[in-house]
């Protein structure tokens, strides 16, 4: 079985083919980088390290380019509140970042761009639209697009150019526009903005507007014509319809492929909001439940469904994952290797399987608890290392097993070792009152006792 993506330009699944054989060049917008990234962040950014991961598992020689936002209007604000320099509050947020993406398992990029190094690149690629007849400098200073000149515009949303006129998130013009639906290129700077906010260029000081941005690093790093573009449901219109038209407005060509949109995120059902007080970051979760527990609980859920997010489900989860990480123990299959699963076993033919049709994740969770109930009948270490592998290409199971299941106990381990021996002492002296009250104070502190003809093992409960 092929791989299968479905498409957002095209509204269907397709099977995958690379434009260059065994080389698939991605793009995914990464963040605006002016506070501690959230759950919405982590969701997306999960579910392109699904792909990344999997095409790379699928033999593909993968350039993956995750971009960074380092100018826009909130860094701006956030950096003249804070009274500090912009580039210190974007390296600040930055390594905040990718301390907080690193503790759930997300792999770094290829490459990994700041829009204000390729201030250059945009600037080239506005002039190419001017000279196209596509741009034009407005009264404000501004250098805008002009939509209706480009035949293609609303093909990726599926709307006419008059239903999107129509819409809510269409401004009101304030004659800096020949158009309501034209938007920004080139962001004439303001007097009361930092000077640090501001980039010399043919049309005066100013920045770049956000879609431009992507467009220039896109084409940078990956070419004028590439394979796969992602991000965010609420990416897709207006950002990167206006991608498509401003880079094939400067080009000619095709842009992107395949586009893959992420669904959105729900905390108990509802919209994320801090209005609401049901907002969190990264940060906040991983004060309560470990990285790859959040990591698990994410890949239960298809990349293009909406995520329901709560501390129930989170739960549910880290007693799922628990489960296979104790198939595991029971066999102990030694280290994490990265050697590839053999894919001619069943199990893994039907994890491929599913992983093959448009990143299936919950099918192939199912597989592996699968395998899991093969390692606990069989105590087989071949199934074990399967398991591990397959978990391997999730980014999952690849802890030592004892190691996972004692993590965040609240004793140390000498302490619950002295404990373990002094139940066994009891025993012995056939103290059994003493015995069960040692097993009870270590289960009200989250230890489970384990007795095998071996001796007394434990983990966290």
């Amino acid at each position: 079985m092929s791989l299968r993506i479905h498409n957002s330009l095209t509204r269907q699944l397709e099977t995958f083919q690379p434009i260059e054989a065994g080389h698939v060049r991605m793009y995914v917008c990464g963040m605006t980088i002016y506070d501690l990234c959230h759950m919405g962040h982590a969701r997306m950014m999960m579910a392109f390290d699904v792909v990344y991961r999997w095409l790379q598992a699928s033999g593909y020689r993968v350039t993956y380019v995750r971009n960074i936002t380092d100018i826009d209007d909130k860094i701006i604000r956030r950096a003249v509140e804070r009274g500090m320099p912009i580039r210190a509050l974007t390296d600040e947020m930055i390594a905040a970042m990718r301390q907080d993406i690193g503790a759930i398992g997300i792999a770094a990029p290829t490459h990994e761009p700041r829009a204000t190094d390729y201030v250059p690149q945009m600037l080239s690629l506005i002039g190419t639209l001017e000279s196209r007849g596509l741009a034009y400098r407005s009264i404000n200073g501004d250098v805008n697009f002009a939509v209706r000149k480009f035949p293609g515009y609303g093909k990726l949303s599926g709307k006419s150019l008059d239903e999107l006129r129509a819409g809510e998130r269409v401004a009101v013009t304030d004659g800096s526009k020949d158009d309501p639906l034209d938007f920004v290129l080139w962001k004439a700077a303001k007097t009361d903005e930092p000077a640090d906010a501001k980039f010399p260029g043919p049309y005066g000081a100013g920045r770049p507007g956000w879609h431009i941005e992507c467009s220039a690093m896109s084409c940078a790093l990956l070419g004028e014509h590439f394979d796969i573009h992602g991000g965010g449901m609420d990416l897709q219109f207006p950002h990167h319809e206006n991608e498509i038209a401003q880079s094939e407005g400067a080009t000619g060509r095709p842009f992107v492929n395949y586009w893959l949109h992420n669904g959105f995120l729900n905390v108990d059902n509802e919209k994320m909001s801090k209005s609401l007080g049901n907002f969190f970051t990264i940060r906040d979760v991983l004060k309560r439940f470990d990285g790859e527990t959040l990591r698990f609980f994410m890949l239960r859920t298809h990349y293009r469904s909406p995520f329901n997010f709560s501390d129930v489900h989170l739960e549910d989860a880290r007693v799922a994952l628990r489960r296979l990480y104790t198939a595991l123990d029971a066999v102990n299959p030694g280290p994490a290797q990265a050697a590839a699963p053999d894919w001619n076993q069943p199990q893994a033919t039907a994890f491929r399987a599913a992983m093959d049709d448009d990143f299936n994740t919950p099918a192939a969770l199912a597989v592996l608890f699968e395998v899991a109930s093969e390692v606990n009948r069989s105590r087989s270490s071949d199934a074990a290392s399967l398991l591990r592998a397959l978990g391997g290409t999730l980014g999952i199971l690849q802890q030592a097993p004892r190691a996972y299941l004692q993590a965040g106990a609240g004793l140390d381990e000498a302490g619950i070792q002295a404990l373990i021996e002094a139940r066994a002492a009891a025993k012995a002296a056939r103290d059994f009152a003493e015995a069960d009250r040692i097993r009870r104070e270590l289960a009200d502190q989250g230890i489970e006792l384990k007795d095998t003809p071996q001796g007394t093992t434990w983990v966290r409960a």
